[in-house]
């Protein structure tokens, strides 16, 4: 039996036998307990200033609109550049954002319009971070560590999730929503340091893609034709607009449904989390990948939000939340790695990019109309619409994946492919 448990170990946790990702996934954690404490104090700040759960989905969509905008370019230049280089540009620029706005707020002169600036200039540097940073992860693990390794960041985000909001919510009740900001304006330090001191000759650099015209467009083109990738893509735009707004409808669930305040808005977001790392260490041990566990994972995910939705008791709430965050992070783990096991190495960063425009790209418009659903109706059905979603986004994957495939980009081994020329597309 102990042998059996240490071998279920250490399939959970192999990727963090490489030194380099070791060290970046202990900076990558103190930080994002700091950027999902500054998450719940924006949202609360948001309800504070202008008690319209409207306000909060523009302020949202605004974080996520440059993502939607740019998140494609993000990935041709995450394609191009020193990814490691770029991350360490755009987190120090992050951590100045944390700090300015908690500066404004603890000094008192914040505003609805500082945040909604404020709000827009983290989303630039995430349309470009953000793809990078993914496609990094297969630089520093090597592709027999992949899959791994995107579900331990997974579990990351989300044990962040667990803390972050649960310290958050202790903060603004005691010392102030700013706080919250400056505490996370420091955490940047951790994944900076991280990246700055890391073996950069035990990396696996992908071959740079050339700058070049139309990198944009050949990326599109492959992702199209591979549906692989082209499928969970689609899932997840569907799911992505209308069921990751919690931002929107956790504030308002807590405050409306039962009639709670910031500690309560924080334990909601902590016990998805708690969810999200049991759930996350469950699939980073089983390691399955492809289009029918998604399917699997949508069906549950959407089950799940629909019982939390309906929960008549906040502790059957919280305890419901738990099985939302699990479902949460199987469901993005799996389409990740499917993605970029599917992807050839120079496409992976254009691939991971149209991910996240799917992800966070679709909030401009899922975030002001979930926010638009609660105040017309009940904070319940908007949660309730994420559930719908989901179930939807399965039953439209199944549809398509048994339609007969087209022309499909053949996978290509790595190792023969030659340096990415400035057109260079997968053979079809």
């Amino acid at each position: 039996m102990k042998a059996e448990i240490a071998a279920v170990g250490r399939r959970t946790f192999s990727s963090l036998k490489v030194p380099n990702y070791r060290l970046y996934f202990v900076g990558q954690s103190v930080s994002l307990a700091g950027s999902w404490m500054q998450a719940t104090a924006q949202s609360w700040l948001v309800l504070t200033l202008t008690r319209s759960s409207t306000d909060l989905g523009i302020v949202v969509a605004l974080q996520t609109l440059p993502v939607l905008l740019l998140g494609p370019y993000g990935g041709v230049v995450a394609d191009r550049v020193d990814k490691r280089r770029l991350m360490v540009v755009l987190q120090g620029a992050m951590g100045i954002q944390a700090l300015v706005l908690g500066l404004l707020t603890v000094l008192g002169t914040v505003t609805y319009v500082d945040i909604c600036m404020l709000a827009v200039v983290l989303g630039l540097n995430n349309a470009f971070e953000t793809p990078s940073r993914q496609a990094f992860v297969r630089e520093m693990v090597g592709r027999e560590e992949l899959r791994n390794a995107v579900t331990l960041n997974s579990v990351t985000v989300n044990a962040a999730r667990a803390v972050g909001p649960a310290i958050g919510g202790v903060l603004i009740a005691t010392v102030g929503v700013g706080a919250c900001f400056l505490v996370n304006a420091a955490s940047f330090v951790a994944v900076v340091a991280s990246l700055l001191v890391m073996d950069k000759s035990a990396l696996q650099p992908s071959p740079p893609a050339h700058r070049a015209a139309g990198q944009l467009r050949e990326g599109l083109r492959y992702v199209a034709r591979t549906r692989e990738i082209a499928i969970p893509l689609a899932m997840m735009t569907v799911v992505g607009t209308l069921a990751y707004e919690f931002q929107v409808s956790l504030p308002v669930f807590a405050r409306q449904t039962f009639h709670g305040g910031a500690v309560v808005y924080g334990f909601m977001t902590a016990a998805m989390g708690v969810g999200a790392v049991i759930g996350g260490l469950v699939t980073a041990a089983r390691g399955r990948t492809g289009l029918r566990p998604m399917v699997v994972a949508a069906f549950g995910f959407g089950a799940a939000i629909l019982l939390a939705a309906a929960s008549p008791a906040l502790v059957l709430a919280y305890a419901l939340l738990l099985l939302v965050g699990w479902a949460s992070v199987s469901f993005i783990a799996i389409g990740n790695s499917t993605i970029q096991l599917a992807a050839v190495p120079h496409m992976r960063g254009r691939a991971i990019a149209l991910w996240q425009v799917a992800f966070q790209g679709t909030t401009p418009i899922g975030g002001p109309l979930v926010g638009w659903v609660i105040a017309m109706s009940d904070p319940r059905i908007g949660l309730a619409l994420g559930g719908v979603s989901c179930l939807l986004a399965a039953l439209g994957a199944l549809a398509l994946a048994r339609r007969p495939a087209g022309r499909t980009a053949p996978r290509v081994p790595e190792a023969e492919l030659p340096p990415a020329s400035a057109g260079s597309v997968a053979p079809t």
